[in-house]
């Protein structure tokens, strides 16, 4: 059996828990190498075993690799695509965990050769916590895992590629470029933007401040747990999703608007359908997802 080789750029969270996965399932049937910023991060990255060998040498680290998974923050793609070419080996499939998928595409499509295959992907998992030292083996497991169907890439690529992403044991779906970055700005984008939002509504409660922190429960944690995410990574995505996501704000915006409207008006049923209607949707549609992928 041919060994397949994996280079993984950026093992954090995401690329770290794709290697602990694959080093679990195949074991030496696969072959990981990793590209980390720092000295520690290489040793931290080995010693969980989520790779073989860790460096910041491009041509060891990519020289060789059947496939190349992008897991950097989305802005920092491109440019080490464009680091990483002049050692790609004829044939290579690069993939990546990218939140946004239109802009990604159109530029990684100005650049590469017509050898080399890219082929979107967007993992929807995560953790509101960052770095290899936050990565598990089961991250991917039960998870919608969105690829972009590109008909212009080979079926032999794209099944060489899902040999190796099925072992996730991830739950795959497919959507178009455009239709992924409105999806994803509505399920993911704003509501991490509403989450910072909150926090933001707190610190700015003024004298209320330290009763405010005295009263924090349950209700305040699970509705900003999401805040405590990368500034990196989530800045790099609103720059990349700029259209979906304001859209998507602004539609926000009317809905808050309507809601000051009643509550103004003191429109008491005007508030309980609201609330009425948002609580049979969520339930509606948390039940019908749970039937497809895990959601916790």
């Amino acid at each position: 059996m041919t060994r397949t080789k994996l280079a993984i750029i950026g093992v954090g969270l995401i690329g770290g828990s794709l290697g602990l996965c694959l080093k679990e399932t195949l074991g030496d049937g696969i072959c990981i190498t990793g590209l980390c910023r720092s000295e520690q991060s290489m040793r931290a990255a080995m010693d969980c075993g989520a790779v073989d060998y860790a460096g910041a040498d491009l041509a060891a680290v990519v020289g060789d690799a059947d496939i190349v998974y992008l897991s950097p923050p989305v802005l920092q793609i491109v440019p080490m695509v464009e680091r990483i070419l002049p050692y790609l080996k004829r044939g290579a499939i690069l993939t990546d965990a990218g939140s946004t998928k239109g802009e990604l595409y159109r530029q990684l499509h100005e650049i590469l050769p017509a050898d080399i295959y890219y082929i979107p992907g967007h993992p929807m998992t995560g953790r509101e916590k960052s770095g290899v030292a936050a990565a598990t083996k089961d991250l991917f497991a039960h998870k919608a895992y969105v690829i972009i169907d590109d008909p212009a890439i080979p079926q032999e690529i794209k099944e060489r590629l899902m040999d190796v992403l099925r072992l996730t044991r991830a739950r795959f779906t497919t959507l178009d470029l455009a239709q992924h970055d409105r999806c994803a700005a509505v399920i993911s984008h704003v509501p991490h933007l509403a989450a910072a939002a909150l926090v933001t509504l707190l610190n700015r409660s003024g004298d209320d401040l330290s009763s405010c922190l005295k009263l924090i429960g349950g209700g305040f944690k699970d509705t900003t747990r999401i805040a405590s995410s990368n500034a990196d990574m989530w800045a790099d995505i609103c720059m990349t999703n700029a259209g979906a996501i304001t859209d998507a704000l602004r539609e926000l915006q009317t809905i808050m608007g309507e809601v000051i409207t009643a509550i103004d008006a003191g429109d008491r049923q005007a508030i309980h359908d609201y609330f009425s209607a948002s609580k049979a949707r969520r339930d509606s549609i948390l039940h019908d997802a749970e039937q497809k992928f895990d959601t916790n």
